[in-house]
This record gives structure tokens, C-alpha cells and sequence, in this order.
């Protein structure tokens, strides 16, 4: 009984342990960027700073651009065979 009274303690803590550290990139990506965007305030003052602060703290990070819309886009306006053989070389390079 205490064997698996231990077990189900152990369980619950580690259960909570890892709900814990999930929440922490999410903090870390925040206070990442308030810091960018305190330096790019320089040095606005009030409502001008206020402003800048709320629309730079609301923006969406932009989101890159996927390797298969970029190979699309570098053999668009190619021949069938040739421009197959392109993708496939594009899609297999380095990002």
C-alpha cells in the first residue's frame, strides 16, 4: 500500500512538474519581446511611447516562409520536366 501510495505521489509530481515547465517558454518568449521592443522605444516619452509599446507588443511575429512556397517561386515559369527536376533539387538544399 505505501509502495503505491509513493508511486501515485511521484506520478502527481512529475504531472505537475511538466505542466510547469511548459509554461515557462511562453514567459520567456514575452519578456523577450518586451525587451526588443523597450530598446526599439529609444527614448519616446508619454502617450508616444505608450502607443509605440502597445502596437510593437501586439504585433504578430511574422511567419516564414514555407521551403515549398519558396521552391514554387523559383521555378515558376519553367518547362514541366525541367522545372520538376528544380523543385526537387530546391526542396532537398540546405535551408
Amino acid at each position: 500500500m505505501n509502495r503505491l501510495l509513493i508511486l501515485m505521489m511521484a506520478g502527481a509530481l512529475a504531472c505537475a512538474g511538466s505542466a510547469m515547465a511548459a509554461d515557462a517558454p511562453a514567459a520567456n518568449s514575452q519578456q523577450d519581446k518586451m525587451k526588443a521592443c523597450n530598446a526599439q522605444a529609444g527614448d519616446k516619452k508619454g502617450d508616444e511611447r505608450k502607443a509605440f509599446m502597445k502596437n510593437c507588443l501586439s504585433a504578430k511575429p511574422v511567419k516564414a516562409e514555407s521551403r515549398m512556397a519558396i521552391c514554387n517561386k523559383k521555378t515558376a515559369g519553367l518547362p514541366k520536366e525541367e522545372r520538376a527536376k528544380a523543385q526537387s533539387e530546391c526542396m532537398k538544399a540546405p535551408a
